[in-house]
């Protein structure tokens, strides 16, 4: 068996083009392994005493917890690696004279076409939870969750049609603007209520162009990694410390202010420091994605990358579902307020696994498309593999 992984691996290894910058691939994958354990190891369904489930985080109750945001928070690199590839993307297309409309809708039609399922499934899901009985409070509760990822495809989506007219925006300028956003909405007062969504495009926006720069090669020593790295961590714990924001940086409920919703100052200047120090690990990470078993598991996490984005939260309420038959159980069903629950909750990530792994069988296709045909040549299966995760993870020759 470990032989047959050893080949397979080697195989994927000698099909990548040498061009390929695998550090990119590496900082995608952290990125969406990042997101979903945050998610799983912060998120938690509580019934009620009449039924209801609602959502609690165990960041309501030992808010000491905090430093794990820090963590699994990682769209910033996300996104940054999202603006290094459509920029490089697009400036390629341009060069081989794809229009813009044709190069927009690929992109998008990758994006889009998972969503559809996620959407249809959940249409489905909800109706027949409310023809059941089941109280709409439960079911807009799991609805959210489980839609919750559309957010960031929206906003993603949006960055990536404008590329043409970002990939040369410098970062300070959407950084001035949630700065004055902030400052309007926390320092003077009185700003309305939808101000605030202003940060929403322009937080996102400033690892977006950081990701520009990357593929224009502006990024490159390390003295940016140091800079980005060293002032946006200074930056947060100013702001942490005597502005007033936040410590986490996820959304707590019930806290009167939440740093992702929508993004604030200190998520921002957070991201900032992310993004410093993924550059700084890019040499290291080229290193590491040497190895061919290495490089093929990110390489698969890559080529799943959106089945394992919008998924994650259908599996772990799946699990919580189906284990409310044996009654309320530690770590899943009650309230997280204290360290039991956590160690529980650890314990019952391997079955989340399954949960999504089962996702992933049922639905990766339609993101990779439908399965090859088994009379094909191992070589030929393995090329257009390449291709597909080349397209799907948005590499340097993707359009």
């Amino acid at each position: 068996m470990r032989e047959h992984i050893r080949r397979a691996a080697d195989r994927v290894d000698a099909a990548t083009p040498a061009s390929r910058d695998r550090a990119v691939d590496a900082l995608r994958a952290l990125a969406i392994l990042g997101v979903v354990l945050g998610h799983w190891l912060v998120t938690a369904l509580v019934p009620d005493g009449g039924g209801t489930l609602y959502t609690a985080s165990p960041l309501q109750h030992m808010p000491w917890l905090a430093p794990i945001s820090w963590a699994f928070q990682t769209l910033a690199v996300f996104f940054l690696v999202g603006g290094q590839v459509a920029t490089r993307g697009y400036a390629s297309a341009r060069a081989r004279g794809t229009s813009y409309g044709a190069w927009l809708r690929a992109r998008l039609a990758r994006l889009f076409r998972p969503v559809a399922a996620l959407l249809t499934l959940w249409t489905v899901i909800a109706g027949g939870l409310l023809l059941s009985g089941t109280p709409y409070d439960t079911v807009h509760t799991l609805t959210k969750l489980a839609l919750s990822p559309l957010w960031f495809l929206l906003v993603f989506a949006a960055l990536t049609a404008a590329t043409p007219l970002v990939s040369r925006l410098s970062p300070l300028w959407p950084l001035a603007v949630v700065l004055h956003v902030d400052l309007f909405r926390f320092g003077l007062g009185g700003a309305p209520s939808w101000l605030g969504w202003v940060n929403l495009a322009a937080g996102w926006l400033v690892p977006y162009t950081l990701g520009a720069a990357w593929a224009r090669g502006e990024l490159e020593g390390r003295r940016a990694g140091w800079v980005l790295f060293a002032g946006g961590a200074a930056a947060t714990a100013g702001l942490i410390l005597w502005a007033g924001y936040p410590a986490s940086m996820v959304g707590v409920p019930g806290a009167a202010v939440s740093n992702l919703n929508p993004p604030t100052l200190a998520a921002v200047t957070f991201g900032l420091a992310q993004c410093g120090l993924a550059l700084l690990l890019r040499d290291r990470l080229r290193r590491t994605m040497a190895r061919p078993v290495v490089w093929a598991a990110v390489a698969l996490v890559n080529l799943s990358a959106m089945t394992i984005f919008l998924w994650h939260q259908t599996a772990m309420m799946a699990t919580t579902a189906t284990a409310l038959a044996a009654g309320p159980l530690p770590g899943l069903h009650t309230v997280p307020d204290g360290l039991p629950w956590v160690a529980a909750r650890l314990a019952w990530l391997p079955l989340f696994a399954v949960g999504l792994a089962v996702c992933w069988a049922a639905f990766r296709v339609h993101e990779q498309g439908p399965r090859r045909t088994a009379n094909r040549r191992p070589s030929r299966v393995i090329r257009r593999q390449d291709r597909n995760h080349v397209v799907l993870a948005g590499s340097r020759r993707s359009t």
